[in-house]
């Protein structure tokens, strides 16, 4: 078990004299690394680990109903355990990834939570060896086991990929090995120095400079973050060739159709709503991405783009900074407008250490939410400097704490949910704190400015992540034809941005490294599709709510606090939703069609 940092798509920020910004507190986990209660869980999730095993391994198929409920929860507590001492380890290394006290913590953390899980592995092969008839009959003799069926159906999806019992023990000890080249690929990024104008910086500060107003900064950010990739293009290449081949091992011996069947698979969705997805993205590439580029190359005055001019700020952009009080302020005013339920969910992150928001030398980029265990709370990472933006992403990143605190009740084995729904209410977060703002908009300059920012990260979001998505399919079938070159590899990234951005753009020689630095290709390969699966999802259940469904917000608070329990076409069903349908994924991205028709509009 390891932490898979959550990075949101769109994190950015700038800017000082932000108040005071809250730090996490992480001792509703434990007080420290020589914590009495530390030591407590870990003696007893090795002894819980092995009598696990003496009491169960080759004996399931005789157990009755009541006997397996006793087996699942057995399970469910160690799960909980060990989610609880591997989220302690984590979070602190994210906060200082270059401390290497943590990281040795985390690795032998990592390790013995292995060691003592390796006896654990026959439980799902045994589950997936077990009759459907029996188990229907199991479920239809014990209700309390029958909530466990849709964790069930996830592990017996599995089932035709299972390999023998000693080679999944081999693997399952083998992932400390492979966690080991995504501890290479976090530390080399962390560790990264950036040079810009006479001042040092580190990733996330030298990308915040791509939206800075003077464009000369820009070019001077992007020039010195394709220098710096450059200089580590080999170390970066490493790490995607390792991974890219280790999946393919697995993946031929588990008899996987496509690299992309194992992402599904844990996501719960079929490959044919993805591809319905994608298929729709890229068909309005046109009507999307390059119409708005196109209107962005006329408002800045050029006559083509280049790369550092994607995130650029408009002309008539307040280059205010938001301090975190404000910030904090106007995403409880959105959340409190929509639903009072929310504001009380919310309010604890900002008053009891559960954000970590300054950036600091050597926290990990970006953002994410971690729900740690479910009778603990979520933590939320940011890295805040102040832009308009990055109230967008406090309020993604709580939309995910909000779902992650409604979901616990289901318990630590339903609660999580597919990685497609995950991004339900932080994009709904998102679009709620946009709608208040754009509400307050003073003059015709802030509304399209707001607009703009909106339709932006919604390019970002689902236009970006399917050129990501289109980049690691790529990847990973030229993989399978042997090792892959800096060169090749920076070959497949080109071939999908300007199909994406669109005839506005140009590009700089050295952009083609910029794959370099996007952590979900090394923690989680095609998890990228899910922003894109999130965004189409919210956009369409957002009209919902706009047309005024009635009860709508119980509704939705029932569909958040499933969890991982329903499948998202039962999710869905209430409010007349369906993924499965193509015409689905147009309505959402018909709204954003339509953002962009309100900013053309502004033009005449």
């Amino acid at each position: 078990m390891t932490i898979k940092p959550n990075f949101d798509a769109n994190a950015t920020g700038g800017g000082k004299d932000l108040g005071n910004l809250p730090e996490w507190d992480l001792s509703d986990l434990y007080s420290g690394e020589d914590a009495p209660e530390l030591k407590r869980d870990l003696d007893w999730l090795e002894t819980a680990c092995a009598d696990f095993a003496r009491d169960y391994e080759g004996k399931l198929a005789e157990l009755d109903a009541a006997g397996l409920l006793d087996c699942v929860l057995r399970n469910e507590r160690i799960s909980t355990v060990a989610g609880r001492i591997m989220s302690f380890a984590g979070l602190r290394y994210y906060q200082q990834t270059t401390d290497a006290s943590r990281a040795k913590f985390l690795s032998d953390m990592q390790e013995k939570i292995t060691n003592f899980t390796t006896p654990l592995v026959f439980f799902t092969l045994e589950l997936n060896r077990l009759d459907d008839g029996v188990l229907d009959a199991h479920f239809a003799a014990n209700a309390d086991l029958a909530r466990y069926k849709p964790v069930f159906d996830r592990i017996r999806a599995m089932k035709p990929y299972q390999l023998s019992d000693e080679l999944e023990k081999f693997l399952h000890d083998l992932g400390v090995v492979g966690d080991a080249w995504e501890k290479l690929f976090d530390e080399t990024i962390a560790g990264l120095e950036f040079t810009v104008d006479g001042e040092t910086l580190n990733i996330e500060g030298t990308l915040n400079l791509l939206t800075e107003q003077d464009r000369a900064t820009r070019e001077a950010a992007a020039r010195e973050l394709a220098d710096v990739f450059a200089d580590n293009i080999k170390t970066f290449a490493r790490v995607h060739n390792t991974q890219a081949k280790e999946k393919e091992i697995v993946d031929r011996w588990r008899g996987m159709p496509t690299p992309q069947t194992g992402r599904h698979l844990s996501n719960d969705v079929e490959p044919e709503v993805v591809e319905a997805l994608r298929e729709a993205v890229v068909a309005a590439y046109p009507k999307l991405s390059h119409r708005y580029y196109e209107l962005k190359r006329k408002w800045l005055g050029l006559d083509k783009m280049q790369v550092w001019d994607r995130n650029a700020p408009l002309p008539m952009e307040d280059t205010r900074i938001v301090d975190w009080a404000s910030a904090e302020t106007t995403v409880m005013e959105a959340y409190n407008a929509f639903d009072p339920r929310m504001g009380e969910i919310t309010a604890p992150f900002f008053s009891r250490g559960w954000i970590d928001a300054a950036v600091k030398p050597g926290k990990a980029p970006g953002a994410f939410a971690h729900p740690t265990v479910t009778e603990v709370h979520p933590y939320v990472m940011l890295n805040y400097l102040g832009k308009p933006r990055d109230v967008m992403t406090l309020a993604h990143e709580l939309g995910h704490g909000v779902h992650q605190v409604l979901a616990a009740g289901q318990g630590e084995m339903l609660s999580s949910t597919p990685l497609t729904l995950a991004e339900t209410a932080s994009v709904f977060g998102e679009m709620l704190t946009f709608r208040k703002l754009l509400d307050n908009a003073e003059t015709p300059e802030q509304r399209k400015v707001l607009l703009a920012g909106k339709v932006e990260d919604m390019i970002n979001t689902v236009v970006r992540q399917i050129a990501f998505y289109d980049f690691e399919c790529k990847l990973h079938a030229a993989r399978r034809g042997g090792e892959l070159t800096p060169d090749d590899i920076n070959a497949l990234w080109m071939s999908v941005q300007a199909e994406s951005l669109g005839p506005a753009f140009e590009f700089m020689e050295g952009y083609e490294t910029f794959w370099a630095y996007i952590p979900h290709f090394v923690h989680s390969p095609f998890y990228v599709y899910a922003y894109a699966f999130g965004d189409g999802l919210v956009n369409a259940l957002y009209s919902v709510y706009a047309e005024g469904d009635a009860g709508f917000e119980d509704k939705y608070f029932e569909m958040l606090k499933a969890g991982g329990s329903k499948h998202h076409k039962e999710l869905l069903a209430p409010f007349g939703l369906d993924a499965s349908d193509p015409k689905f994924w147009d309505k959402g991205l018909d709204m954003i069609s339509g953002l962009i028709d309100e900013l053309e509009a502004m033009e005449s």
